[in-house]
């Protein structure tokens, strides 16, 4: 069965039918034997975004979160075994959202889904767009 983390902007345009994201990619998130996942660092990255004015949603921010929270999305959360592996991995992406991301998905064997081609930098980690 296969396994996706969204990255973030991956979460926001799945979440909001957005065109950006490649027609075979919603397809295969879509297969009733994909297991979709988001990260509880996601949704605080969203949140930040929001607050300080860089992001704006169709509709607000608590009424976004419960919509997705109904769509068939697993939430994972941040745990230490993830926080170990973050601080393990080399610097080649800066952004602390993006790097936990890779940890987590390192860590539980997941692959990422994100068009963010320096996660190909990170040995051994699976990652898919389109």
């Amino acid at each position: 069965m296969p396994r996706y983390l969204l990255d973030t902007h991956t979460l926001l345009w799945y979440s909001q039918k957005d065109a950006q994201l490649p027609a075979t990619l919603v397809k295969t998130l879509a297969e009733p034997s994909a297991v979709r996942y988001i990260s509880r660092a996601s949704l605080i990255e969203i949140a930040i975004k929001v607050n300080i004015g860089k992001l704006t949603l169709p509709q607000p921010y608590e009424t976004w979160l419960e919509r997705t929270k109904f769509a068939g999305f697993r939430l994972l959360e941040i745990q230490h075994k993830h926080l170990k592996e973050f601080v393990r991995l080399p610097l080649h992406h800066r952004d602390p959202f993006d790097r936990l991301l890779i940890a987590q998905a390192l860590t539980d064997d997941l692959t990422l889904v994100s068009r963010d081609g320096k996660f190909w930098d990170y040995a051994g980690l699976k990652w898919q767009w389109a």
